[in-house]
C-alpha cells in the first residue's frame, strides 16, 4: 500500500502513528497559505516551525525516510501529487478546529483519509453523555474520562518498516494550481524573516518533562504565582506534536508510582480536551457565543491602549508586554487579562481571541477560543458574568514582592508593591514614563455588572 504521510501537529518521530504504518510511505509537510496569508512576516512560530522541520527532517533520514515540504494549499498540493502518482491513501493527525474540519473534509474529496487520533487523549466522540451528546459542563466531562481513561491511551506507537517513495527532497515545492517551482528551503522562501526565538520555546520537551518532575509535587499550590517556574512549559510542544501527549501520560504513571499526587496536572490536560470536544462538535463557537447575545461595546481606544500595554494597570500591561517580547503569557495572567478586556473594557470577546491568537506561540484555537468565551462568560461552560477579576488584588495574590511587574514593566521599579496593588495610591501618581489607568475598577466593573445584567436577560 502506497501511503502519504501528511505531518502536521505531530512534528516528531517517537511514538507517532503515521510511521507505525507498514508500506511505500511519501512524508510530506505542507506550509499551508491559507494559514500563512493571515499571519505577520516575523511571526515567531513559523520559525519554531521552520527549526522543528529540520529536525524532523534529519530524524526521518536517520530512519531511512525523508521529508517533502511543499508550500501552498493542501488541495492543489495534493492534486498535483496525485496527477503524478498513485497513493492508496493520505495518512494524518486529527486536527479539530473549523478551519481543520473543512480542509481534511476536501482533501478527503481527492484521496482516502486514514485519519489518526493522536493530537489529543481521547477522540472528539469518545467521551459523550449517555445518549450520544456532548457534555456542556467540565465536571461531568472530567468524571467521565476517569471511567474511560485506560492503559490503552497511553500506548506506545512503534515504527514499522517503511519504504520511501521517491520525489526531491531537498528543494522547497512551490505550488501553485496546476504548476510547481522548485526552491531552496528557507524561511525567506515562503516570506517569512528568521525570529530569535525564546529558550522556552526551544528546549527539548523531554528535557522540559525531566525539569518539572522536580515540581510537579508543588504543581497545584505553586502555578498561580507568576514569578515560579512552576509549570510544564509543554503547551507548544503539545500543540505542535514535538512530544506525544502518550508520553507525557506515560510520565505522568511513572510520577504517580513514586506517590506524586498528578490529579492536578492532568485535570488540566482534560480542560485541554474538554475544549477540543467543545469546538469540534460546536464549530460556529470559533465566532459566536453560545449562550448570551453578549456583542461588547467595540472601543478603538481602550484595545490600542490595551494591544500596547498601556492600560496604566500594571498587570495587564506587563502580561501583554511578556505576550508582545516572547510569545508566552503566564496562565493566571491570561485570565485576569481577558477578565479586564471583556468585564472592565467591555471590549469584544473576538478583538481579545484574535490578538493572543497573532501572538501566542502556544496558540491552539480551541483552548483560546473556550477560554476567552469563559471569561466573557459566554461559553459552553461559563465563568459568571457577576466574577470579575480585580487586577489590583489578583496581582497582590499571586505577585506578591511585584516580581513579574518589576520584571516586565521596569519603569515600575522604583514604586513599592503596596502602592502597585491599591489603585487609588497609584492613580494618585504621576508618573513620566507610565500611564495613568484608563479605567477605574470599581466603576467599570460595576459598568460591566449593569451591561451583563441587561444583555443577559
Amino acid at each position: 500500500m502506497k501511503r502519504i504521510l501528511w505531518f502536521r501537529r505531530d512534528l516528531r518521530v517517537e511514538d507517532n502513528p503515521l510511521l507505525s504504518l507498514k508500506g511505500e510511505v511519501l512524508p510530506i509537510f505542507i506550509f499551508d497559505t491559507e494559514i500563512l496569508s493571515k499571519l505577520s512576516s516575523n511571526d515567531r512560530r513559523v520559525t519554531f516551525i521552520y527549526n522543528t522541520l529540520l529536525n524532523l527532517k534529519k530524524s526521518l533520514q536517520d530512519l531511512g525516510l525523508d521529508l517533502a515540504i511543499f508550500y501552498g494549499k493542501p488541495t492543489e498540493v495534493f492534486k498535483w501529487l496525485l496527477s503524478h502518482d498513485y497513493y492508496d491513501e493520505v495518512c494524518a493527525s486529527g486536527d479539530y478546529d473549523a478551519y481543520a474540519l473543512k480542509r481534511d473534509l476536501e482533501v478527503s474529496h481527492l484521496l482516502p483519509f486514514n485519519l489518526q487520533h493522536d493530537t489529543y487523549i481521547f477522540s472528539p466522540d469518545e467521551v459523550l453523555k449517555s445518549d450520544g451528546t456532548p457534555y456542556l459542563v467540565f465536571t461531568p466531562f472530567y468524571n467521565r474520562v476517569k471511567i474511560l481513561f485506560s492503559p490503552e491511551h497511553m500506548r506506545c506507537h512503534l515504527q514499522e518498516t517503511q519504504t520511501l517513495i521517491a520525489c526531491d527532497y531537498t528543494h522547497l515545492h512551490i505550488i501553485h494550481e496546476d504548476h510547481v517551482t522548485m526552491t531552496l528551503l528557507t524561511l525567506k522562501a515562503i516570506g517569512f524573516e528568521s525570529q530569535i526565538l525564546p529558550r522556552k520555546l526551544c528546549t527539548l520537551p523531554l528535557v522540559k518533562l525531566d525539569s518539572f518532575t522536580r515540581s510537579i509535587n508543588s504543581y497545584s499550590k505553586n502555578r498561580d504565582f507568576m514569578e515560579l517556574d512552576a509549570t510544564s512549559q509543554l503547551s507548544a510542544d503539545l500543540r505542535f506534536g514535538t512530544i506525544s501527549i502518550r508520553a507525557v501520560l506515560r510520565w505522568m504513571l511513572t510520577q504517580k508510582k513514586s506517590g506524586i499526587d498528578t490529579e492536578p496536572f492532568f485535570r488540566e490536560l482534560i480542560f485541554r480536551e474538554f475544549y477540543a470536544m467543545l469546538l469540534y462538535h460546536f464549530p460556529h463557537l470559533s465566532e459566536r457565543n453560545f449562550r448570551y447575545p453578549f456583542k461588547g461595546v467595540p472601543n478603538d481606544a481602550y484595545y490600542e491602549a490595551f494591544c500596547n500595554a498601556q492600560t496604566g494597570v500594571p498587570i495587564i500591561d506587563a502580561g501583554v508586554r511578556e505576550l508582545l517580547t516572547t510569545g508566552e503569557m503566564h496562565n493566571r495572567v491570561r485570565m485576569i487579562t481577558a477578565s479586564f478586556f471583556t468585564k472592565n473594557l467591555l471590549l469584544p470577546w473576538q478583538w481579545g481571541e484574535a490578538f493572543f491568537a497573532q501572538h501566542l506561540n502556544d496558540y491552539d484555537a480551541s483552548s483560546n477560543i473556550l477560554s476567552w468565551q469563559w471569561s466573557a462568560g459566554t461559553g459552553v461552560d461559563p465563568q459568571p458574568y457577576f466574577r470579575i477579576f480585580n487586577p489590583y488584588t489578583q496581582s497582590k495574590k499571586f505577585d506578591k514582592e511585584a516580581s513579574y511587574l518589576y520584571k516586565w514593566l521596569p519603569q515600575l521599579a522604583t514604586i513599592p508593591p503596596k502602592v502597585l496593588y491599591q489603585e487609588e495610591k497609584l492613580s494618585a501618581l504621576v508618573l513620566k514614563n507610565y500611564p495613568s489607568p484608563i479605567v477605574n475598577q470599581k466603576i467599570s466593573a460595576k459598568r460591566a455588572l449593569e451591561y451583563f445584567s441587561s444583555t443577559s436577560q
